[in-house]
């Protein structure tokens, strides 16, 4: 049982960085330019783009593996909600097409703004735990581990 309970506790965090991990990731590493321009068009010039890109990558890369591994994870799930909430207010911005009532591309960018939204508060639940006694426990240690793949003994035969 202690196996089973491990393997959900490691599936549930693996499909919180599925996105990012393998394919957002690797879709910037093999499409370089194409994130650069897009990160161009979205800051309109205002922050070097290609910096943009490198953190975006490390976030992605760095905190996805964290969270898999229970390494000051609850830590890196607050730097990816926070990652979440900045790209859906750039890259998401539902508002500027003008068209959410015609059912237009504004719709759509709705959904993935409030998809990056929900994304986050998975995220803030590995940061802070399902109740308010665990959220102590983050501002104790805020870089320490939730130990996500420890099966405690309840006193069980």
């Amino acid at each position: 049982m202690a196996n089973l309970s491990v393997a959900i506790a490691f599936g549930v965090r693996l499909l919180l960085v599925l996105l990012f991990l393998p394919f957002s990731a690797l879709d910037k590493l093999l499409n370089f330019r194409g994130a650069v321009g897009q990160a161009r068009e979205a800051v309109h010039a205002t922050l070097p783009a290609v910096a943009l890109i490198l953190i975006g990558l490390g976030v992605e890369i760095g905190m996805s593996l964290c969270v898999l591994t229970g390494t000051a994870d609850r830590a890196a799930a607050f730097v990816l909600a926070g990652y979440c909430g900045v790209t859906a207010l750039l890259w998401k911005q539902f508002w500027a097409p003008g068209d959410f009532w015609a059912g237009g591309q504004g719709r759509a960018l709705f959904w993935d703004f409030l998809k990056n939204f929900a994304l986050a508060g998975g995220f803030l639940l590995i940061t802070f735990g399902t109740g308010a006694g665990t959220v102590q426990d983050v501002f104790a240690d805020p870089l320490g581990s939730s130990h996500p793949y420890t099966v405690q003994d309840r006193g069980r035969p």
